[in-house]
């Protein structure tokens, strides 16, 4: 009797286990493989290598490593809840900031060091902790998702009541976006999280039925498997267009930050209403689960708020004219402003600090003769006259 009160625990206590472990692994191979494919780009830039990127082995093993992290990020949502899934994807910007720190190549004084990356530190730490306390007190129920179980929860009134007013908060926000022009920050990452808690919930579905199919129990033939893969792949494609937008608009930084805090709210408030993720739970490891949650919300503000902007080389022509000939990269009235680094790009090379490279001409051209020369010298003939 004792085991069988006391198996189930155990059983959600190694899904939870299981799903945690797949999550920071999926997010640790993807931060690495975003960093050996932007080796890879920041390499074949500074050569004079035609291949185009997806021509070179680097590159094609960061994509690799993407696609293994990404698939154990889709495993571990049909293991884990995902009020704890959805914050370990601080574990991949940690991963990132460490990369960075790791590969910084300057040589400069320990002061001066602690003083630039001080923030980086501290935003280390605090999402080092706060991803011990929402794992150690997060939710620890967790259900078999068969398709019987998911129709039950959608025909639930709260999940219709959230849906609907999802659909009403989506549907505002997007008049605004289009219609009164409002390319504020906040409305497309709103949009972005609001579409994400959609995505979640979806990929939570169709990656347990997808995992008990494998255990050998059918749930591929049922209708709900694939009004949750469609609406699975809807989202995550208008969720990458409106990410498309922001980047166009605004600094990467700021996006990653803001972007991770909306979608883990919305992800736990989605996981706590649709998969009912926190009625097992007490006062106290709620609070905790709460308190881990915003100590990784200021570690990653902190961790992308000291990244340095980059500022992208624009190869420029000057107006200056010698001789009938443009300079190029000259002091003169510049049309763009000029940049002191020494990256090239493609056939474009910034050249700053060397003398001004003139295009050949030919100086030997036939004397061009005006008009008002020719009628003085026809002078004297009309004199004559």
């Amino acid at each position: 009797m004792e085991n069988s009160v006391t198996s189930p625990d155990a059983g959600s206590y190694t899904d939870n286990l299981i799903g945690t472990l797949l999550a920071i692994f999926g997010n640790v191979l993807v931060s690495i493989s975003l960093s050996i494919q932007k080796y890879s780009h920041v390499t074949l830039a500074g050569t004079k290598d035609l291949r185009a990127f997806y021509r070179t082995k680097t590159w094609w093993c960061g994509f690799v490593l993407t696609c293994l992290g990404e698939g154990a990020n889709f495993v571990s949502y049909a293991f884990a809840p995902l009020a704890l899934v959805a914050p370990l994807n601080a574990v991949s910007v940690l991963t990132s900031s460490i990369l960075g720190l790791t590969f910084v190549r300057e040589k400069s004084k320990l002061k001066d060091f602690a003083k630039r990356y001080g923030l980086s530190f501290l935003g280390c730490i605090l999402t080092i902790g706060g991803t011990y306390l929402f794992v150690a007190f997060g939710p620890n129920s967790h259900e078999k998702l068969q398709a019987e179980n998911i129709v039950k929860h959608i025909v639930g009134w709260p999940v219709l009541l959230y849906l609907l007013l999802e659909i009403i908060t989506f549907c505002l926000l997007l008049y605004f976006y289009k219609q009164c022009r409002a390319n504020y920050l906040v409305i497309i990452l709103l949009l972005v999280a609001l579409l994400g808690s959609v995505t979640v919930i979806t990929v939570k579905a169709v990656s347990g039925m997808l995992v008990l199919t494998i255990e050998g129990i059918m749930q591929l033939d049922h209708p709900i498997f694939s009004v949750m893969f469609v609406c699975m792949v809807a989202s995550v494609v208008f969720q990458a267009r409106f990410l498309s937008q922001a980047c166009m608009l605004y600094d990467s930084s700021l996006i990653a930050s803001v972007n991770y805090i909306l979608s883990t709210l919305f992800a736990m408030v989605a996981g706590a209403v649709f998969y009912l993720e926190f009625n097992n739970g007490d006062v106290l490891h709620i609070c905790m689960f709460l308190l881990g949650s915003a100590c990784c919300f200021l570690g990653v503000f902190l961790l992308t708020k000291n990244r340095r902007r980059t500022r992208i080389f624009e190869p420029y022509v000057t107006m200056d004219m010698t001789n009938g000939v443009p300079t190029i990269h000259d002091k003169g009235l510049v049309v763009q402003p000029d940049f002191s680094g020494s990256f090239s790009y493609g056939a474009l090379v910034n050249n700053d600090g060397v003398a001004p490279a003139t295009l050949p001409t030919n100086l030997e051209q036939p004397p061009v003769y005006s008009k008002s020369i020719d009628a003085s010298h026809d002078l004297p003939d009309l004199k004559k006259d």
